[in-house]
C-alpha cells in the first residue's frame, strides 16, 4: 500500500508538471501572458516539489550505504514525522542495522568463546602474518613452553632466540614432525605442525606446539599408579582368605596345645588347609608374572580340571572370612565329572575377586548366601556362575563395570571386573552378567 502511495505521489506530481508546462506552451501561442505566468510558476513550484520529493529518498539511501562503507551500523533514521514511504525505508535501514549489529556482537561472542577454549588446552597455539610477522594470536601455552613473554612481532624471537626462531618459524612442519628445542639450557622434545590460510591478498601461518616430554612424563606416572593399584588390589584379594586361614588353623593349633585331650587335632584337616594356602601362594606368584606381561600373553598354561576340584580349593580358602561376616557360602554341581580346560591359577582368581565383590554386595543383608554353581549347556559350553542375594546393580551403570578403573565402591580400584573380562579373553571365553536392584546379582564365566 505504501508503495502505491508512493507511486501515485510520484504520477500526480509528474502530472501537474505535465499540465503547467502544457499551459505555458498555450499561453505562448495564445500570447495570453497571464496564462504564460501561471503556468510558468506552478510548474515550477511542482518541478522544486518533485526534486526534494526524489532528492530526500536519494540522500537517505545515500546515508545508509555511506554508513555500510564505513560499517558504521550505529546510526539510527528518523521514521517519525517523516512521509509514510520514506518511514518506511527509514525503517528498513535501521532494521538492516540491527540485524548487524546483532551478528557482529555474536561474531564477537563467539570469539572470545574461542579465544578462552584455547588458552585452556595444553597445545601452544600461534598464528601470525607471514609477510610482517605481525602475531594475530597466541595462547599463554605456547609462551610457557618457550619460556618467553606476550609479543606483537615473531622478529622478536629472532632477535631473542635465534637459533629457536629458525627451528620453529623457518623450517616446514606442514606434515607434522617431532623435534629438540633448547629452553632454559635444558633440551625439550616438542610436536609441531603447522597450516596455512589465506585472507585476501594476505596469508597467515598457525603453528602447533605440544610438549610431549611432559605429556609421556605424565602418562608413565599414571601408568604406575595405576599398575600398583592393580597389583595391590589383586595381592590384597589373595592374601585375605589366605590369613584367614592361616588364623583358624593357628587357633585349632593354639586349641590343641591347651588342652590336646579335649581338642583333637585332625591332621587330615590341617593337610589340606596347609596345602590350600600353598596353592593359592603359588597361584598369587603366577598370576604377578603373568600380569606383568598380560598385554604380551597370547598361551596361558591351559590343562583340563575337574571342577569338583576348583570348588573345593576355593571353599578351603573364603569360606573362613565370609563365616566371620556371617555369609553362607554354596557350592553346586551339576555332574562331578564335570572338566573344564582352563588355567586354574587365573580362574581361582576371577573367581575369588568375584565371591568378594558378591560379598561386599551382601553388607546389611540378612540371610546373606553367595551360591557357586557349574553346569555344561547344551550348545558346548561350561557354565560356572557366582550369584549372591545383595543389593544388585543399578541398570544404567551394567554396561560399564567391566571398563578398567570405573567403581561405585569409596575405596575401589576399578580393576577386579575388567581384569577378570582379560583373564577370560585369554581363555577365548565370555563373561556376562544379570543383575536387579534389591534382588541380587548372577555373573557369568562361559569357557
Amino acid at each position: 500500500m505504501t508503495y502505491k502511495k508512493y507511486s501515485l505521489g510520484l504520477l500526480l506530481r509528474l502530472v501537474i508538471l505535465t499540465g503547467s508546462l502544457t499551459a505555458v506552451a498555450f499561453g505562448i501561442s495564445l500570447h495570453q501572458m497571464a496564462l504564460i505566468i501561471v503556468g510558468a510558476i506552478l510548474a515550477i513550484v511542482i518541478f522544486y516539489n518533485l526534486y526534494k520529493f526524489i532528492t530526500r529518498r536519494f540522500v537517505a539511501m545515500d546515508d545508509f550505504f555511506e554508513s555500510v562503507k564505513y560499517n558504521d551500523f550505529s546510526r539510527r533514521f528518523v521514521s517519525k514525522g517523516a512521509p509514510e514511504d520514506l518511514s518506511r525505508l527509514h525503517k528498513g535501514f535501521n532494521l538492516i542495522n540491527d540485524k548487524i549489529r546483532e551478528i557482529n556482537s555474536n561474531k564477537e561472542a563467539q570469539y572470545l568463546y574461542l579465544q578462552k577454549i584455547l588458552e585452556m588446552v595444553d597445545v601452544g597455539i600461534i598464528s601470525y602474518n607471514q609477510k610482517t610477522g605481525d602475531v594475530l594470536w597466541a595462547n599463554e601455552a605456547i609462551k610457557k613452553t618457550l619460556s618467553i613473554p606476550s609479543f606483537k612481532n615473531i622478529k622478536f624471537l629472532k632477535s631473542r632466540k635465534p637459533e629457536l626462531f629458525e627451528t620453529i618459524f623457518e623450517m616446514s612442519h606442514l606434515t607434522g614432525s617431532s623435534i629438540s628445542i633448547k629452553v632454559n639450557g635444558e633440551k625439550l622434545k616438542v610436536l609441531v605442525s603447522e597450516t596455512v590460510f589465506y585472507e585476501n591478498e594476505h596469508s597467515f601461518k598457525i603453528i602447533l606446539l605440544q610438549n610431549i616430554d611432559e605429556t609421556l612424563n605424565q602418562n608413565e606416572s599414571e601408568a604406575w599408579k595405576k599398575l600398583l593399584s592393580v597389583m595391590t588390589h589383586e595381592i590384597m584379594n589373595s592374601i585375605a582368605p589366605i590369613s584367614s586361614l592361616a588364623d583358624t588353623l593357628q587357633y585349632q593349633v593354639t586349641e590343641n596345645l591347651k588342652n590336646p585331650e579335649e581338642n583333637t587335632l585332625d591332621i587330615s584337616d590341617l593337610n589340606e588347609a596347609i596345602g590350600s594356602i600353598k596353592k593359592r601362594s603359588e597361584g598369587l606368584m603366577k598370576f604377578a608374572k603373568t600380569y606383568r606381561s598380560l598385554n604380551k600373553v597370547t598361551n596361558i598354561n591351559r590343562n583340563n580340571v575337574f571342577v569338583e576340584d576348583l570348588f573345593a580349593s576355593i571353599e578351603r580358602l573364603m569360606r573362613p572370612s565370609l563365616a566371620s561376616k556371617n555369609i553362607d557360602l554354596y557350592f553346586e554341581l551339576s555332574n562331578l565329572q564335570l572338566q573344564v580346560k582352563i588355567d586354574s591359577y587365573l580362574i581361582e582368581q576371577v573367581l575369588i575377586n568375584l565371591i568378594v565383590n558378591a560379598r561386599d554386595a551382601l553388607q546389611d543383608i540378612d540371610n546373606a548366601e553367595i551360591y557357586v554353581t557349574a553346569k555344561a549347556t547344551t550348545d558346548g559350553y561350561t557354565v560356572i556362575k557366582v550369584i549372591d542375594n545383595g543389593n544388585g546393580i543399578p541398570q544404567e551403570i551394567q554396561e560399564t563395570i567391566f571398563v578398567p578403573f570405573f567403581t561405585t565402591k569409596k575405596n575401589g580400584s576399578g580393576i577386579g571386573l575388567s581384569l577378570c573380562k582379560q583373564i577370560m579373553m585369554l581363555h577365548k571365553g565370555k563373561i556376562q552378567i544379570h543383575s536387579e536392584e534389591n534382588k541380587g546379582t548372577a555373573i557369568s564365566l562361559l569357557f
